[in-house]
Formats: C-alpha cells, sequence, structure tokens
C-alpha cells in the first residue's frame, strides 16, 4: 500500500502511520503519487461515483466497495469513463472467489444436482445499528438490506446460474427511525429512508428461477442459498463469507450431506489481488466493473418493481466470471 486518503486527513495519517504506508493526505494527494496503479475505494455508496471518475481521470485503475453506484446511470457512465482511458474497473464483492463458492460452483459444473431449476436466498437480520457505530448512511439511498447485503447474494447467483433477464419484487418499511445501539452515538435516532424488507423474484438466462429476501426487519438471523436441481439440491455458505459449510442433498436422500471444500480462504481483499494479478498478466478480471454493474442494475430494478408493481426486465448481461483454478493459491498471484 503507498498511500491512505480520508475526507478526515487527520485520520487518514493515523491509519498510514499505524500501518507503515509511506503517503497520507486528501484524495488528490494520494492520486498524486505515480505509483499508485490500483485506487481502492471504500467510501459510503453516495460517494463511489465521485471518487471512482476522480480516480479514473488520475490515470489509475479503480476496486470499488458494493454497490458500483447509486444508479445503473451512473455506473454505466463509470464503464464508458474507463473504457475510453484503456482502465479497468473491479468491484466488490469477491466472496464468490471464497473457497465455499468455488467449490459450489464446481460441484454444479459436474452435474452434482443435475441441472438447475430453481433457488432460494435469505439474508435477514434485526439490522446493523445494534452495532455498528455510524450506522446510518446503511439506512440511506445505496444502502439498506438490498444494496448493501444484496450484492453479496446477487453476484454468487450470478456466479452460479448466469445473468438475470426480469426481476419483480415488493418492499416494506417497517418502522420510520431507529437507533444507535453501541459507540459514542448510542441512543441517538435516525431517519430511515429506504425500504427496509424487500422480496424479489428473478429470472435467470440459463432458465432457472429464484425467490430472494433481504431485511433488516427479522428478530432472528437467517443467511442461505439453496440451488434445487433436477437431482437434488446444493445448500451454499453463507456469500458474505469465503469458507463453508456446502452441502448436498439427492433426491431420495434421509439428510444433507457435506463436501469438502476446497480454495482459497484468503479473505477480503482477493478481488483487488485478482484484478492486480490480471493487470499484469493481462487477462480478464473476474470481480468486474460489469459484473458490477449488471447485479446493480438488478436492484436498482427490484426497487423500481416494488415501487411500481410490476416486471422489470434487466437490459444488461454479462459474463459469467471464469472460475478459479482448483488449488489457487494467493501466493501465485504474488507480482513481480
Amino acid at each position: 500500500m503507498l498511500g491512505v486518503a480520508d475526507l478526515d486527513v487527520a485520520r487518514a495519517k493515523e491509519k498510514a502511520q499505524a500501518y507503515g504506508v509511506p503517503v497520507a493526505g486528501d484524495l488528490d494527494t494520494v492520486l498524486a503519487v505515480p505509483e499508485v496503479e490500483i485506487v481502492v475505494n471504500l467510501t459510503i455508496p453516495a460517494a463511489h461515483a465521485a471518487v471512482a471518475t476522480a480516480a479514473l481521470r488520475a490515470g489509475k485503475h479503480v476496486y470499488g466497495e458494493k454497490p458500483l453506484s447509486l444508479t445503473p446511470e451512473e455506473g454505466e457512465k463509470l464503464l464508458a469513463e474507463a473504457t475510453e482511458r484503456g482502465l479497468r474497473i473491479g468491484n466488490a464483492p469477491d466472496t464468490f472467489l471464497g473457497a465455499g463458492l468455488q467449490s459450489a460452483r464446481r460441484a454444479l459444473a459436474a452435474g452434482l444436482i443435475g441441472a438447475p431449476v430453481a433457488a432460494t436466498a435469505v439474508m435477514q437480520n434485526p439490522g446493523p445499528e445494534s452495532w455498528h457505530p455510524n450506522p446510518e448512511f446503511l439506512f440511506q439511498r445505496g444502502a439498506g438490506p438490498l444494496f448493501d447485503i444484496g450484492p453479496y447474494y446477487l453476484t454468487a447467483l450470478v456466479a452460479m446460474l448466469g445473468p438475470i433477464t426480469k426481476v419483480a419484487a415488493t418492499a416494506r418499511q417497517a418502522r420510520p427511525y431507529r437507533v444507535i445501539g453501541s459507540g459514542p452515538k448510542a441512543g441517538t435516532r435516525f431517519a430511515v429512508e429506504i425500504p427496509t424488507h424487500v422480496m424479489a423474484l428473478l429470472d435467470f438466462t440459463g432458465g432457472a428461477s429464484a425467490t430472494s429476501t433481504f431485511s433488516f426487519d427479522s428478530p432472528s438471523h437467517v443467511t442461505t442459498i439453496e440451488i434445487i436441481g433436477t437431482e437434488g439440491s446444493l445448500s451454499l455458505p453463507d456469500p458474505n463469507t469465503f469458507t463453508g459449510p456446502l452441502k448436498v442433498r439427492a433426491a431420495g436422500d434421509d439428510d444433507w450431506r457435506e463436501l469438502r471444500v476446497t480454495g482459497t480462504t484468503v479473505g477480503r481483499g482477493l478481488g483487488v489481488l485478482d484484478l492486480a494479478r490480471a493487470l499484469r498478466a493481462g487477462v480478464p478480471h473476474r470481480a468486474s466493473g460489469p459484473l458490477a454493474q449488471h447485479v446493480l442494475e438488478a436492484m436498482a430494478a427490484i426497487a423500481d418493481s416494488a415501487e411500481h408493481g410490476e416486471f422489470r426486465r434487466l437490459s444488461t448481461t454479462v459474463r459469467e466470471p471464469d472460475p478459479l483454478p482448483e488449488g489457487w493459491t494467493p501466493e501465485e498471484a504474488t507480482l513481480s
């Protein structure tokens, strides 16, 4: 790492000193460092497009947090800017590159459950305000359960089942205010700007369909994806993790059987590493801008469908990201 930038320059300098990073300051300071090739954009959703655009115009590749931007229109402009400048955009989530989901993809490719027919994806919990010291942005436009957590599930489904063709959805907001439960602002009440319970139907180009639930309104914690095939079902690990468990249940089985999970569990940053490796090798990177744009359009279509009560067809498609070679390790991506 060559530099740390933040609106709070003092905080940037504190982090840089703690981790031995040579440059710290505002965004322009870091973008001016000629050795910087990739800017990792970890800002709040409202700032994603502006920071990414500044980095591209400074001649830097960008790897961003999810979602790619607040709207598909912004995302399209970012991709066009990158293409015009001969630069790349990568984007979270990269959890689909972890051992758990890569092993699931190999199981599907091997025909372990036959042809995929349908899937169920569920993420529900009470919401992040009980533990997050600054949760307000997670209840603003560009976040919420759909745009903050949905990318993990939708990206995993696209990696397994192919691009999404159309969606339909409903959405609700349980209450207009939330209360911060920890940190220096504990007890502070703030407004909720987005739906906090979203349910969607998804159709995929390969012929499979999925039901999905994304909720910050449930007292229980549920994180699951199940893919149903013509010969059985596959239970995927939490797509916000890099490990297992991965389970299969064939038609006629009395219970689930756990499958061996192989691959990397290096964790956050795998997508950045793959982008850097791909730049050096001159090959496509996997957690790509077009993939993030497709997922962003799917989420925007879900939100629009929930508002207007109609199916929405997607205009984008994407090539499914190449699987990592079985046995691949981060060490193999070390740059010279």
